[in-house]
């Protein structure tokens, strides 16, 4: 451990673990009894499960224990997995189902029970949270931490991939040397090489002045790549060489410049789709995801919201005063919102409730008691015809999509019939159909 390092102790928090089994293709008989609740499937290097099955993808399937389902999830594989000849991107099935990757056929189990390590405090470097889901990613952020190894924090907009990134940096070694953090989605790619690397005076329109790159900022430190799935092939080239060889040049420069730094970056892409289409390379995926995070969305951690809410208050000048400001109701209404804009939207409406002395108007996004992901539970239609089963899943996708459609669209159905590009009044039809109007 880092000299002054903060300790916390950690406890085992039980799960069911799976296995997976090869029972038809090039790989047959192959069998994976994990020690976890996840199983990665592909031809890559790295996967849990690595299959020599060609018409397998690099990164083509994640299998997540999820109670009594496994939770499959494609990674947009080019010959996709399929359960009774129905292809599926992300679908709960139950123990015992075979699916179908390319050639492969594989049989998902039960596994054996489990632990995995959980942090007992609910604070950890600016992290905060009581949650089963939340403490295991805090002690894995620990863990990291103690590393130099390169991470690749994972998570929809709004969940704090940064505040994870950062705590990565504040509980390392490296603490109290430059964090510095490049939002590769915001920036041209001529920006983004001067942002990485620097630039010297007259290496191109504008540049009046040397320009000190974050990587250079950074020696000593860390450099956070913000949604890194979005840097061009070329920049990607780029960063590849510099994480090899650990020196670059400036732009319009000739000498190169060593560094120290250490590499955090984040996405809220499917990066391992990404790589299984071409747009991003898989030797610069083995390099930034040498260990990866998992950042819950705030629908998965529903038990944080009063820490949380506790904490914003603080930040916004109101410490101690929960209780008298936010009604139970209010906090029941917070616990059920859907929280599509995860963390950051928790803490804007806090603020406006805070600011406006009202409670909350979610526009009708409360939780319902409906699955709240777009994830189909195919249990109850495997044993029906496939014409019956697809068409049940099919009246539940539609009720899904239509239900999310006209949220983003503010209940305007033209505007809906718009983003969805379908026919205004095909699309009313539908909405009546499915009784949400």
């Amino acid at each position: 451990m880092h000299k002054g390092t903060l300790s916390f102790h950690h406890s085992g928090l039980p799960i069911e673990t799976l296995q997976a089994k090869i029972v038809a293709g090039p790989d047959a008989g192959l069998e994976l009894c994990a020690d976890s609740d996840v199983i990665t499937v592909g031809t890559a290097a790295g996967n849990d499960l690595r299959l020599s099955d060609e018409t397998v993808s690099r990164y083509h399937v994640d299998l997540v224990r999820q109670g009594a389902h496994v939770l499959v999830c494609d990674h947009g594989s080019t010959n996709g997995t399929l359960v009774n000849q129905v292809r599926i991107e992300r679908a709960a099935v139950p123990p015992e189902t075979v699916l179908t990757l390319g050639r492969t056929q594989l049989k998902v189990a039960e596994g054996k029970r489990g632990a995995v390590e959980v942090c007992q405090a609910q604070t950890l470097a600016g992290l905060h949270g009581q949650s089963a889901v939340m403490r295991r990613m805090m002690a894995l952020v620990e863990r990291l931490a103690k590393t130099d190894t390169s991470v690749l924090v994972q998570g929809e907009s709004g969940t704090g991939k940064e505040l994870v990134a950062r705590a990565i940096h504040d509980l390392s070694g490296r603490r109290g040397q430059p964090f510095v953090t490049v939002d590769c989605g915001t920036l041209s790619p001529t920006l983004i090489a001067s942002h990485l690397f620097g630039h010297e005076r007259g290496a191109f329109t504008g540049a009046e002045r040397q320009h000190q790159g974050a990587f250079e900022r950074a020696n000593g430190g860390t450099v956070y790549l913000d949604e890194i799935g979005e840097l061009p092939a070329e920049m990607q080239a780029n960063l590849l060489g510099v994480l090899e060889r650990k020196r670059f040049s400036r732009l319009g420069g000739s000498g190169e410049i060593r560094v120290n730094v250490r590499l955090v970056c984040a996405t809220n892409r499917d990066l391992r789709a990404d790589v299984n289409d071409g747009s991003f390379r898989l030797d610069l995926f083995y390099r930034v995801a040498v260990a990866t995070l998992l950042v819950p969305p705030l629908r998965e951690r529903v038990e944080d919201i009063p820490l949380l809410a506790e904490h914003f208050m603080h930040e916004l000048g109101y410490a101690g005063r929960a209780e008298n400001l936010v009604s139970p109701a209010t906090m029941d209404l917070l616990c059920r919102h859907r929280w599509p804009g995860n963390v950051r939207e928790l803490r804007n409406v806090l603020e406006a409730t805070l600011a406006l002395g009202e409670p909350p108007a979610f526009d009708g996004a409360v939780a319902e008691e409906e699955e709240p992901e777009a994830v189909v539970h195919l249990q109850p239609v495997l044993g029906l015809p496939y014409k019956e089963a697809r068409s049940r899943l099919l009246d539940k996708f539609e009720r899904h999509y239509l239900r999310d459609l006209l949220q983003n669209a503010g209940g305007n159905v033209s505007e809906a019939a718009r983003k969805a590009e379908m026919d205004r009044t095909y699309l009313s039809s539908l909405i009546r159909k499915h009784g949400l109007r």
